[in-house]
């Protein structure tokens, strides 16, 4: 069956990408997980339209991932298709203060892209490890600024094909959370209003907090960046650390030493372990401090 899939999704996705059994472990920057059923990487908007309307002809589930800098992906695989987009969603056009960037564009390529042209407002998203698509959804941010300060509008795509436009405020942006989370909608672009700068001075706030995320979180080790989400009135690394968590190891999961917001994968960590250490460290916190932490990370597959 799967097989008879992968040669109807190759019909309809000419320049994009279709495989059996791919690895997710080489789509998730925890580096871990099984292999999905079904990969497609359509490569235009046409090619993802036609997939869209050939898995729901078939009554296919699918998932759609990113740069897959907030996934954690069962060590079991999924089952069904994961739906990538292509390069081709990535292009970057600049009008005036304007940036109308793809959905697969990266955080850093549309920082960059400010610099060269001194544009300000981008400088907090340099470092952050996902494509724009997956930051709208999850209103990524850092460093005290968010997408909903910089985004104007989103173009998007339902589960029908059809392409339809929202203003930041329909986008209904809040703490991690987008309308995104309430309805099945695909970004495909978005436009990024900044403001004119000094490309010197644009460059310094870029360096010094890609300076500061070097010296105070874990970038030499695998990891879905910061994993749990800010408690109300608390910091959720303050709380683990409070719980005796730091370096705290499940299997080579591990609460980062350096922060204790970040899991990090030592070196063979399953996706499993990741899982474990993440429920044991909510459930200390709760014992030690009465205070739920939620996941920033998205799990998908089994893993109870």
């Amino acid at each position: 069956m799967k097989k008879e899939l992968v040669n109807e999704l190759s019909s309809v996705i000419k320049g994009g990408r279709v495989a059996a059994e791919e690895p997710m472990s080489a789509h998730t920057t925890f580096q871990t997980g099984g292999a999905v059923e079904v990969f497609a990487e359509p490569a235009d908007m046409d090619e993802l339209k036609k997939t869209l309307g050939l898995l729901k002809s078939k009554g296919e589930h699918f998932y759609l991932i990113g740069n897959g800098s907030n996934l954690l992906v069962s060590d079991k695989g999924l089952r069904g298709v994961a739906i990538h987009l292509a390069k081709g969603f990535g292009d970057i056009c600049i009008e005036g203060n304007t940036l109308i960037c793809g959905a697969s564009a990266t955080l850093s390529q549309i920082a960059r892209a400010a610099l060269a042209h001194s544009l300000t407002g981008f400088e907090f998203a340099a470092g952050i490890p996902g494509s724009l698509g997956g930051a709208i959804v999850m209103n990524a941010g850092a460093y005290d600024g968010e997408m909903k300060q910089v985004v104007k509008s989103v173009t998007l795509m339902n589960y029908e094909g059809e392409t339809v436009k929202k203003s930041a405020e329909e986008m209904r942006f809040s703490y991690r959370h987008s309308l995104l989370k309430e309805e099945q909608l695909i970004v495909l672009e978005a436009e990024i209003v900044l403001q004119k700068g000094d490309a010197e001075k644009i460059k310094e706030k870029m360096d010094d907090l890609a300076a500061r995320r070097r010296e105070k979180q874990p970038l030499e080790y695998p990891s879905a960046g910061s994993t749990f989400k800010r408690p109300k009135g608390y910091f959720a690394a303050k709380l683990i650390q409070d719980a005796g968590l730091r370096g705290f190891c499940v299997g080579d999961a591990q609460v980062s030493e350096k922060h204790c917001g970040f899991v990090v994968n030592k070196g063979s960590a399953s996706s499993a372990d990741i899982y474990a250490l993440i429920k044991e460290v909510q459930k200390r916190v709760k014992a030690s401090a009465g205070v739920d932490i939620e996941t920033e990370v998205i799990c998908l597959g089994e893993f109870d």
